[in-house]
């Protein structure tokens, strides 16, 4: 098995050929092996290599108070909640929390707020060891502090040479574990957690496993509970049963049809494609289109039949993408440009299908070309950003994700009017 396949059955993360490939040749170096079909059978052979493979491509850029008002709103949540007098403390977990920069910075933003140790624990858990070992030493260089507003750092860390070690008041409420989300077993725990973060993780997993993620997700969070997602996730967890919540700045959601404690709720909406329309069954599977009957007799060739409306075209495309019928899909999309240049969405699932056929270079193009036709697309926008990251261009994937940050506001500020009464 290739050792990309090897990882995602691990981990179900959708990764790149050259994100593996680089990992690969970290691991070959440090090996000092030349040979990759010799590295393929160690990696085949022995968990241990595969789990420092793994190591190298499930740690995530973090640090303290990334997207601050992620924190904002949970503490105004919590502080509600407790107001209640809730009889046990409140359940916090981060997933995944790789070097402990987002649940101490829970733990800080709690504590600031005046909210009472003994009120609050804060579970947090991740795939690599490395990581865990970082986030329990809770030592982080100036990396890990960025941003004009850093009174925190001289409240709640002291210098340690190079590197700065967080107090242990802000340690001792965090619970570090290894885990796997997608692990059954994380899982058997329902209702457990009054608020989870779970940021940035989503977009590395194919669809199924977006599902399977959010599923356990689902199971875990309180029926009046809130979940933190990243900007680019809210639509998976759209179309996978949660619905979105007013929290300025905050990505914020609960379960759909719950009622957690953070008026006023925002009805949910379709922010992406929809889902894909279910599959008949397979003894009476339906035509993609009707049978029209067959002229008995016509004395000149019937007239041209008239093409099919735009958004049943996208439709079409949406559902051939969503069954991994990538060709398909790519025609259907430029057999609606033909007719219609500047279909926006057209070109989005363009640049969907060039994503899932890692040709990155043609996917941005595509998406760039949406957001030139449709400047408020805010699913192109969120995948540009994406891509930014991944280059390397952190100025460019900043600026493109407070434009998607204010698009998604509006929306829900729209969808607040449009419910009013």
């Amino acid at each position: 098995m290739k050792a990309r396949d090897l990882l995602q059955q691990v981990t179900g993360l959708n990764l790149t050929e050259a994100v593996v490939g680089r990992a690969v040749e970290r691991r070959m170096q440090a090996l000092a092996l030349d040979d990759t079909r010799a590295y393929q059978r160690l990696l085949a052979d022995g968990a241990a290599e595969l789990g420092a493979l793994t190591e190298l491509v499930v740690v995530p850029e973090s640090w303290m108070f990334r997207d601050a008002e992620a924190f904002v709103a949970a503490t105004a949540f919590v502080a509600r909640r407790l107001a209640a007098r809730p009889a046990r403390p409140l359940r916090i977990l981060s997933v995944p929390c790789a070097g402990g920069e987002e649940p101490y910075s829970m733990a800080m933003s709690l504590q600031s707020a005046g909210v009472a140790a003994s009120d609050y624990a804060i579970d947090a858990v991740d795939l690599s060891e490395v990581a865990l070992a970082r986030a329990r030493a809770g030592l982080y260089t100036r990396n890990a502090f960025r941003g004009r507003h850093l009174d925190f750092r001289e409240r709640y860390f002291t210098a340690a040479g190079a590197e700065y070690q967080i107090c242990d008041d802000i340690r001792a409420q965090v619970s570090f574990n290894q885990a796997n989300l997608l692990d059954p077993a994380f899982s058997s725990r329902p209702g457990y957690y009054d608020v989870i973060f779970c940021r940035n993780l989503l977009i590395y997993f194919d669809d199924p496993t977006v599902a399977a993620a959010i599923a356990s997700l689902a199971r875990l969070l309180a029926d009046d509970g809130i979940l933190l997602a990243g900007y680019a996730e809210v639509p998976a967890f759209c179309r996978n049963g949660f619905a979105t919540l007013r929290a300025p700045g905050a990505f914020a959601l609960e379960k759909a049809g719950a009622h957690a404690s953070w008026p006023p709720r925002i009805p949910a909406r379709q922010h992406a494609r929809p889902p894909a329309p279910e599959r008949p069954a397979a003894s009476a599977a339906a035509p993609a289109r009707a049978a029209r009957p067959l002229a008995a007799a016509a004395p000149a060739a019937a007239p041209a039949a008239a093409p099919p409306p735009a958004a049943d075209m996208l439709a079409r495309a949406r559902r051939q993408a969503d069954l991994g019928d990538y060709s398909g899909a790519a025609a259907a999309c430029r057999e609606l440009l033909e007719q219609n240049p500047d279909s926006a969405d057209a070109y989005f699932i363009l640049g969907m299908v060039s994503e899932c056929e890692q040709r990155i270079a043609e996917a941005g193009d595509h998406w760039r070309r949406c957001v030139y036709l449709q400047p408020d697309h805010y699913e192109a926008l969120c995948h540009l950003a994406l891509l930014a990251e991944q280059s390397g261009e952190p100025a460019q994937a900043a600026a493109l994700k407070q434009r998607a940050a204010r698009i998604y506001q509006r929306r829900n500020d729209g969808d607040q009017r449009k419910g009013a009464p």
